[in-house]
């Protein structure tokens, strides 16, 4: 075997262990832990979006990065490593909701290995998606759209009055129509508005549907204050009546109008031929 032969065998092998020494060390990064991934102390891993992604893209590791987050400051159901998400393809993972740069990538954001972007990835454990028959003055006049909080109404008749209660109060919007986009930002007039709620809340606002007019009015974006009134009657209408002072034509508030003040005289109409004339005279 002569000396060329030699180099060659040597430089072969040479490459052949750098190139196990690439792979091994690749698989190691890829499969670490949390704890072996973690930066300086009292900081963990967390995956966050690297650009802007979009809702129902496939997560691929170019559009992915690690940054140290305090390990207090963790949201819930943050990701330590890209691997965890599995790699893009037919069971990759998309995104449910559009990502802005640096924003955590949370489990509950994405759909399963080889999901679907369909709504029923967004509808959270225990809860139910139920849709409800809208239109312009129900539908807050097409500003309620996907990912507002509202509360729901029913105005029925009851015992021959009519009366207004709340069926659920700061639920989440799903969808309105097809359109389940939580970052759509223009007000559509839309014909069914899918709300998120609990099993019991889904049979009474089905239900509802059927004995009257379901209406909702649109919260403050963080608005969770829970409502104090659960029902209106037409007689909290006239209670409200007496109690608002009236307003003055100019913009001044006044108090109730006083009766006129009793008078001692009296007007008398009498009519002579074809003339009538008018008296005044004292009381007996």
């Amino acid at each position: 075997m002569n000396i060329r032969t030699l180099m060659t065998m040597a430089v072969a092998v040479l490459l052949g262990l750098i190139a196990v020494f690439l792979v091994r060390n690749y698989v190691n990064q890829a499969q670490r832990t949390p704890a072996q991934a973690a930066g300086p102390a009292g900081m963990r891993p967390v995956v966050v979006a690297a650009a802007p992604i979009p809702r129902g893209a496939a997560l691929a590791p170019n559009l992915l990065k690690v940054v140290n987050y305090p390990a207090d400051a963790v949201p819930p159901g943050a990701v330590a490593t890209v691997a965890e998400l599995g790699a893009p393809g037919p069971n990759g993972r998309l995104s449910l909701r559009t990502l802005s740069p640096n924003e955590p990538v949370l489990m509950s954001g994405v759909t399963g290995p080889g999901g679907k972007l369909t709504l029923a990835g967004v509808v959270g454990p225990g809860m139910r998606a139920v849709s409800v028959r809208s239109n312009d003055v129900a539908g807050v006049a097409g500003f309620v759209l996907p990912g507002d909080k509202v509360d729901i109404l029913l105005t029925r008749t009851d015992a021959g009055q009519p009366v207004t209660q709340v069926l659920a109060e700061n639920v989440r919007v799903l969808g309105v129509d097809q359109l389940s986009d939580d970052s759509a930002d223009k007000p559509v007039v839309a014909r069914a508005v899918t709300v998120e709620v609990t099993p019991d809340q889904a049979d009474l606002v089905s239900l509802a549907q059927a004995v009257g007019n379901v209406s909702f009015t649109l919260r403050h974006v963080a608005d969770e204050t829970p409502l104090e009134h659960h029902a209106a009657t037409v007689a909290d209408l006239a209670i409200k009546d007496r109690l608002a002072p009236p307003v003055h034509r100019g913009g001044v508030r006044r108090g109730p109008a006083r009766p006129p003040e009793p008078s001692d005289q009296v007007q008398v109409r009498v009519t002579r031929g074809l003339e009538p004339a008018g008296y005044t005279v004292s009381k007996p």
